[in-house]
């Protein structure tokens, strides 16, 4: 069984910060990414929201920027697929897929969460050249075109407002012409005069070659299918959590599967603590995700230190 004074798992933004904060506070720090270390931000080709950054810059440079700053300051990387987490206290057990275990004075859980997409034929391919999940990452990038967004809760209202302001049409797609979303958001995107509803209708396929020219939708009362010409296709019908690990440990979730963590990030056990979209039911961004994950990093290293 490996030791160590905290794991990490995760190694997106959240678990990066995290680690930067607790091996300068001279805590040796294991960051267990899996298999593809990076989360969200290694399917993201350009990004202008990520402060200090003139130009756009990939996400895969950031991530790459980040592991190398961990392994400078002496953050151990693992490959290690976490499945499980035991203990109700310090130190916890942590198994592997493929069976191996560490032993952890202090754990953070920094694994983020996966959009959840439409399951339409040929979505990957669309991924990153017109179909999003994030129209605060890439809706700048359809400044003056048409666009549709996909959802009824208020992060689908919110982006389509969003976009409202630079986009000449865009078309909220969703499937009942009931809402999910507040009452006081719902109006202010029906008085938007570029924003239309398309109700009743749920979207059956994504048109184009290389990128997104528009979308097919299907109304779900007549059976009637419709064009909709777009560049953009957002969709914001929620996201997955990556904590099915967890559920059989003293760490509580969410009915949606977030971490339950106070604005210090502990969760429900003194030890562990959470950090990034796992623990973010409002923002999802990584900025927000690296800022959470240094509050982890001074959280778990002051719990470690104070008991040697």
């Amino acid at each position: 069984m490996t030791e160590t004074d905290l794991l990490i798992i995760g190694a997106g933004p959240a678990g990066c910060s995290a680690a930067i904060y607790a091996v300068r506070a001279g805590v040796k720090t294991v960051i267990a990414g899996g298999a593809v270390p990076g989360g969200q931000l290694l399917q993201t080709s350009d990004i202008e929201n990520y402060a200090g950054f003139v130009d756009p810059i990939g996400g895969f440079e950031i991530m790459d920027n980040m592991h190398k700053q961990c392994k400078r300051l002496g953050v151990e990387f693992t490959s290690d697929e976490i499945v499980k987490l035991e203990g109700e206290k310090s130190p916890f057990v942590l198994t592997c897929a493929d069976g191996k275990q560490y032993k952890a004075a202090s754990v953070i859980v920094a694994t983020g969460a996966k959009a959840r997409w439409l399951g339409l034929p040929g979505e990957e391919k669309f991924m990153g050249h017109g179909l999003s999940a994030c129209a605060t990452c890439d809706g700048f990038f359809m400044r003056g075109k048409k666009v549709c967004i996909v959802g009824g809760g208020n992060t689908a209202f919110e982006d389509a407002l969003f976009l409202s302001q630079f986009c000449p049409e865009v078309n909220l797609i969703h499937r009942r012409d009931a809402f999910r979303a507040d009452q006081v958001t719902v109006e202010k995107v029906k008085n938007t005069p570029n924003i239309h509803l398309v109700l009743n209708s749920v979207p059956v396929e994504i048109l184009g070659t290389d990128v997104v020219e528009g979308v097919r939708v299907k109304n779900v009362k007549t059976g009637e299918l419709a064009d909709i010409a777009c560049a953009g296709l957002f969709v914001a019908v929620g996201a997955v959590p990556q904590t099915e690990f967890l559920k059989d440990s003293l760490v509580a979730l969410s009915d949606g599967g977030l971490v339950l963590a106070d604005e210090r990030t502990h969760t429900t056990v003194e030890g562990i603590f959470a950090a990034g979209d796992c623990a973010d039911k409002h923002y999802r961004q990584a900025i927000i995700a690296a800022g959470s994950g240094a509050k982890a990093g001074i959280e778990a290293a002051a719990f470690v230190n104070l008991h040697r």
